[in-house]
């Protein structure tokens, strides 16, 4: 059996990194729009309802006006804006995160894609929180430093059209410590209030590195950096595509620098330990465009359909 695939935002960066994902993958159909019927409602409705899968790569407004175009219970909408990531009538997409996540994917009709950024900041934190070492209440913080892909269309012009001096130095953003991620980062992470969050776009094209600062005296209970590092390589020993590194190693740095493009062109998510008994900084890298975005679009799509999960993703 075939099943049908449409991309609704088939010509955004997402859209584009699902379409090159879905070209290795056998046992579909991918349904495409003509470009100049892209924003016709009839044409775009009908492609949805033919659907078996609906990949939405749209601004949050659009999301929600494509997802009340169904009009059938068969189509299955996979959406990767930030409209549906804390509603409740939908499954979050991200399979790490218990161990009885796969299965409310699998059986969902309706999921919603992860923000990048969420995703670096629960995978790494979360475990600590469910395994009663972080407080729920804890004042958590992160930043996040990311390559200028994650702006879409018109920030990627912006850095590659442009010699402005400024654009040569990394940015932060959201200042006003309101990022639409926030929500999603409190929810599945289980604190009690969002972390103090500051993304940072640089000049570079992708790659991301979400670092989260510790202090071990404000634990419930007494845990080295090295146990840490040891408790997130258990909860992750079986998963694919999270890979929990050793213990403050040197191996992995380049002349002591840390490479936060490694995950690049993959679906994998590098989670690091450093520090010591005072201090512990945790950082995850992954590619924004890959398992912050598209590949983790395919990956929940490989879920719900029964194929391999690193289908077109390995």
């Amino acid at each position: 059996m075939k099943y049908k695939i449409f991309v609704d935002g088939q010509e955004g960066t997402t859209g584009l990194k699902i379409h090159d994902y879905l070209s290795g993958i056998s046992n579909i159909e991918v349904i495409k729009i003509e470009s100049e019927k892209r924003r016709d409602s009839e044409a775009r409705r009908d492609l949805i309802n033919e659907a078996d899968v609906v990949f939405l790569c749209l601004p949050d407004s659009a999301s929600r006006d494509s997802v009340s175009m169904v009009s059938n219970n068969k189509t299955r909408i996979i959406d990767a804006s930030t409209a549906f990531r804390t509603n409740q009538e939908w499954t979050y997409g991200l399979p790490e995160l218990h161990k009885n996540q796969r299965g409310k994917i699998q059986h969902s009709s309706r999921v919603s894609v992860p923000g990048c950024h969420a995703t670096g900041f629960i995978l790494a934190i979360q475990p600590l929180i469910a395994e009663g070492i972080i407080p729920r209440d804890y004042p958590a913080s992160c930043y996040s430093l990311t390559g200028y892909s994650g702006g879409g269309k018109g920030l990627i012009s912006e850095y590659q059209s442009s010699n402005r001096e400024q654009l040569s130095a990394p940015r932060p953003y959201a200042l006003n410590l309101n990022h639409k991620h926030l929500p999603e980062m409190q929810l599945y992470s289980g604190l009690h209030a969002a972390p103090i969050f500051t993304p940072i776009v640089g000049n570079y094209y992708q790659g991301d590195a979400v670092t989260i600062p510790l202090f071990p005296g404000m634990f419930l209970k007494h845990v080295t950096a090295r146990d840490i590092q040891e408790l997130l390589a258990s909860y992750y020993e079986e998963e694919r595509f999270i890979r929990v590194m050793p213990y403050d190693s040197e191996a992995y740095l380049e002349d002591g620098f840390f490479n936060l493009m490694a995950c690049n062109h993959t679906n994998y998510l590098d989670i690091f330990v450093f520090g010591h008994k005072d201090r512990i900084v945790l950082v995850s890298r992954f590619d924004n465009l890959g398992k912050g975005a598209s590949g983790a679009a395919i990956q929940n799509m490989n879920i719900m359909l029964g194929f391999d999960e690193g289908a077109g993703l390995e």
